[in-house]
């Protein structure tokens, strides 16, 4: 399988159902209920297609899938909306708190993660540690105000492609210090004529 077509397949794993959530919202004439039922169906796919073609579940897949799934899951059983509303609220305080508990525990979690790309200060890590942390945590307070004050079909916006655009600039303002301690055979060779 060629890198192009793994790289379709990631894609599909990590926003096909936050996609099928969002075709589903507006083609049913805003029906949040039948959204819901396409996010579960999307995130079951997902993990599915995830296992068979990479014989594996990510983890960061497995989470934001199960998480949908269990959110999703209670939203239509319960019959209310607010709880997934509520699902990135919980999920962004949960993954500010993982990397602030590692912190606190001598951890670094950021690093775990990236640290095989990139060879930086601890003071660096921390750094970037505390970031994330924080933007998880705007991301979560920005959550429940949207959802608390404005119109279902401006939070479901915001859920996608909202919250993806908000991530995309966090991590772009961040692209100068990941060059500054990218390991040499981690870039691209320099052109030549």
């Amino acid at each position: 399988m060629s890198q192009q077509t793994r790289d379709w397949i990631r894609y599909f794993v990590d926003y096909s159902a936050l996609l099928f959530f969002l075709v589903a919202y507006f083609v049913s004439g805003r029906n949040f209920q039948t959204a819901t039922f396409a996010l579960v169906g999307g995130s079951a796919l997902a993990l599915v297609v995830g296992l068979v073609v990479e014989r594996r579940l990510a983890p960061f897949p497995l989470i934001a899938g199960g998480a949908a799934l269990v959110f999703g899951g209670a939203s239509l059983f319960f019959h209310d909306p607010r709880i997934l509303k509520m699902k990135p609220t919980v999920m962004n305080v949960l993954f500010a708190a993982i990397l602030l508990g590692g912190m606190a525990l001598g951890k670094n979690p950021v690093r775990l993660l990236l640290g095989s790309s990139f060879e930086m200060p601890d003071a660096v890590w921390r750094r970037l540690t505390v970031n994330f942390a924080l933007f998880f945590l705007v991301l979560a307070g920005l959550n429940e105000v949207v959802w608390r004050t404005q119109a279902e079909q401006t939070w479901v916006l915001f859920r996608f492609p909202g919250m993806m655009i908000l991530t995309f600039v966090f991590s772009l303002a961040h692209a100068p210090l990941f060059m500054k301690y990218a390991k040499g055979e981690d870039l691209p060779p320099p052109p030549t004529e």
